[in-house]
């Protein structure tokens, strides 16, 4: 279950379930591919608020269980988690650019939803791990306080 995240003044719980698409719909997630998606989130949370609690790939998109601050916006998360996997995974493994052609990783799009405290968070979990047939657990963290 997850923690509630205490700054100096204010105390939330603010969890999000992302969902990525590949461009295309390609399926590019080769476990190299994975791996490396896996490190790049935990190395550019710390900078940007956002924690993830479950990363998962279904060959052609990516769920995300996210816990960050209210001041972060959704569309910022989604948009700085997209664009700083996007650039990383291009520079590691090139060899998805054949795949991918325009220069583009994700689609435009993308699907964003709150968890909610009570219930939700394993109903969500579950459903991310369920996904299509070849769900692939790629990182899993407890929450903690910041």
């Amino acid at each position: 279950m997850a923690d509630h995240i205490r700054k100096r003044r204010d105390v939330n719980r603010v969890l999000y379930h992302l969902v990525c698409p590949a461009k295309y719909r390609r399926k590019i997630f080769t476990s190299s591919v994975e791996e490396t998606l896996k490190k790049i989130c935990r190395d550019f949370a710390p900078a940007y608020d956002p924690r993830f609690v479950e990363i998962g790939t279904d060959e052609d998109h990516v769920h995300f269980l996210i816990q960050s601050v209210p001041m972060m916006l959704p569309a910022r998360i989604a948009q700085v988690t997209k664009s700083i996997t996007a650039k990383r995974i291009f520079s590691k493994h090139p060899e998805v650019k054949q795949y991918l052609w325009g220069g583009k990783f994700w689609t435009s799009g993308y699907y964003i939803n709150t968890v909610r405290l009570h219930g939700n968070e394993e109903q969500i979990r579950k459903y991310v791990q369920e996904q299509g047939k070849t769900y692939q657990q790629i990182h899993r963290d407890q929450l903690t306080l910041f």
